[in-house]
């Protein structure tokens, strides 16, 4: 098996500013390895019915290079007496990365009382993802609310990156597509550039994007550095783009977003990746999770060689 750059490695190659990326650089020992020079990952949701060890067992087996977890699943993990750190070897030892944790969910409240319980809550499921050798985490600007003051938003995420720093882990903005607040890929770039900080980026996801409605041009205006890792699948063409769920997702290159053009602006810009399949579909929830897993990175790589 290919051996993966250990996290220490990957932060001292970037100096943190979207670590992953370094992981698919041409000049990367890691990256020329790969035929086609992506880094490719299993978000956990996608295969989400199996427990955590066989996700990421499943993840290795189906031929990934890295497995994307959920701080949810690490606090049950480790709430069962079952230690992370195992966990974070285990994955080390079958070859993969954790390049993202999913994730800082309320970690932007307004009143000073939530500030103080989300920052305790924030430090803990840090500690959690630092200890299975997670690169970075997302950070939601949630409390979901219309009209979020980007400025102050950027401030509540430098305050973010200070504590990840205590960690050795980089929190990276993700926008969500049917928020109120932060939805489009402008406002969660806005956050990142405003927070000041040399590690800021953020979480990218084809289905956000075209659920709340950025699309997909203003992704050749980006430096392949400012992303963290991008959420990959697809989106069918009913129900409309407006009242479309998470659970309406599906492969990559089974709906109609322009993923083939995607791929090439991404190459553009310089980014390689991670690529993480992350699919809420229920059906593929009741299939056998290494052949849902298998069939998913067919796909992007179908993609992939349809974009060279």
């Amino acid at each position: 098996m290919v051996r993966s750059m250990t996290r220490r490695e990957m932060l001292a190659t970037t100096g943190g500013f979207g670590a992953a990326v370094a992981l698919g650089q041409p000049g990367s020992a890691h990256a020329a390895k790969r035929k086609d020079n992506w880094i490719i990952t299993l978000n956990a949701s996608t295969i989400r019915p199996a427990p955590l060890e066989d996700k990421v067992r499943i993840a290795a087996e189906a031929g990934y290079q890295g497995i994307e977890l959920w701080s949810n699943e690490l606090s049950d993990y480790a709430a069962a007496g079952k230690p992370l750190e195992a966990l974070g070897k285990r994955i080390r030892d079958l070859g993969l990365i954790v390049p993202n944790v999913i994730g800082l969910w309320d970690c932007m409240p307004e009143g000073e009382r939530e500030h103080v319980q989300a920052l305790d809550r924030v430090r803990r499921q840090m500690a959690d993802a630092a200890k299975v050798g997670a690169i970075h985490i997302a950070a939601i600007p949630t409390p979901d609310r219309p009209n979020i003051d980007l400025v102050w938003a950027a401030e509540r995420y430098r305050e973010l990156l200070g504590i990840g720093e205590e960690f050795g882990v980089i929190p990276a903005v993700e926008f969500v597509g049917f928020l109120q607040g932060i939805h489009r890929l402008g406002q969660a770039v806005a956050i990142a550039i405003e927070a000041d900080h040399p590690q800021a980026c953020l979480v990218a996801d084809t289905f956000h994007l075209y659920r709340g409605g950025s699309g997909f041009n203003g992704v050749r205006a980006l430096a392949g550095r400012l992303i963290a890792v991008f959420h990959f699948n697809d989106a069918p063409a009913q129900p409309p783009r407006s009242q479309q769920k998470d659970s309406d997702r599906v492969y990559p290159g089974d709906g109609i977003l322009p993923l083939v053009q995607l791929l090439r602006d991404l190459r553009e810009i310089g980014f390689r990746g991670p690529l993480s399949l992350e699919v809420f579909n229920e059906g593929y929830w009741r299939q056998e999770p290494l052949e849902v897993a298998k069939t998913g990175l067919r796909k992007i790589r179908a993609l992939i060689a349809a974009s060279a």
